[in-house]
C-alpha cells in the first residue's frame, strides 16, 4: 500500500488540543502517519511569523506531548529535523526522519552535512524531498533513503510538475492544491504520498495556501486507494 503522511507541519501553532483532532482526523481519514517540523530560533529568525513557528516546533519540552497523543490517536508520528541537535531528542521517539528540499540540496554533489551524517548515523528511514532525480547520487542505492520528489514553492501550479522521472522517486511531496496531482504520483508508481493538513482552511494557519482540510483529506485518500488497485 501506499505509504500516505499528512504534514500537519506548523498548522498547529502548538495548541495540543488542536493536534489532537488533527491526529485524530489523518487516522480517520486513512493516512498511515503525521509528520511535525523541528527547528530552532536560528532557522526562523528572518520570518515574519517567527513567534508562531516556533510555538509548533517540536523540542525537548513538548515532545513527551506529542508522543502520548500520537499514542492516544493511535497513528504514528515523525519529524523533520532542520538542526542536527534536534535528532538527540527525537531519536527515542521516531521511526524516521525527513529532510526538507533546502536540507538536500548539498546531496546533489555528494556532499554531506552535520544533520544528514546524523540522520544517517540513526540507520532509521530517511526520507528525503528533491526536485531533481536523486538517480546518480552515493545515497541512491542505501535502502534507509527514500526520495520524495517535489517542486518547493507554496503552493506549486500542476504546471510546473514534471513526472517523466517520477520513477527514479520512491514518491511525491504534495505542494498543489489539486487533487489531480497526488493521484497522478500513485497512478503512475508512487509507493509513498505526502500531504499537508489543515482543520480550518478559512483561517490563515501559515501551511493554508499547500494545504487539503479534513474532508477533502478523506476524498483525497479514497481516491489514492482505488488508484492503487487499478495500478495492480
Amino acid at each position: 500500500m501506499v505509504f500516505i503522511t499528512a504534514e500537519i507541519g506548523v498548522n498547529w501553532e502548538g495548541d495540543f488540543i488542536l493536534l489532537e483532532k488533527m491526529m485524530g482526523d489523518a487516522k480517520n481519514a486513512g493516512c498511515d502517519a503525521v509528520k511535525l517540523q523541528a527547528f530552532n530560533e536560528k532557522i526562523v529568525s528572518e520570518h515574519p511569523k517567527k513567534s508562531r513557528l516556533l510555538k509548533s516546533s517540536v523540542s525537548r519540552d513538548n515532545i513527551e506531548q506529542i508522543n502520548s497523543i500520537s499514542k492516544k490517536m493511535n497513528i504514528e508520528w515523525y519529524c523533520t529535523p532542520m538542526y542536527p541537535d534536534a535528532i538527540d531528542f527525537l531519536d527515542s521517539f521516531v521511526k524516521r526522519y525527513k529532510i526538507r528540499y533546502n536540507d538536500s540540496l548539498p546531496l546533489h554533489e555528494n556532499k554531506t552535512t552535520p544533520l544528514i551524517s546524523k540522520a544517517l548515523e540513526t540507520e532509521k528511514q530517511i526520507i528525503v524531498s528533491t526536485q531533481r532525480s536523486p538517480k546518480q547520487l552515493e545515497l541512491y542505492n542505501n535502502n534507509n533513503v527514500k526520495w520524495l520528489y517535489v517542486v518547493p514553492k507554496y503552493p506549486c501550479s500542476i504546471n510546473e510538475l514534471d513526472f517523466s522521472n517520477l520513477s527514479d522517486f520512491d514518491g511525491f511531496s504534495n505542494h498543489c492544491i489539486h487533487f489531480l496531482a497526488p493521484l497522478s504520483a500513485v497512478m503512475l508508481g508512487a509507493k509513498m504520498i505526502e500531504i499537508h493538513v489543515t482543520s480550518n482552511k478559512d483561517k490563515d494557519f501559515i501551511d493554508n495556501p499547500v494545504s487539503f482540510d479534513t474532508s477533502e483529506t478523506e476524498k483525497l485518500i479514497t481516491l489514492i486507494r482505488y488508484a492503487e488497485k487499478m495500478r495492480r
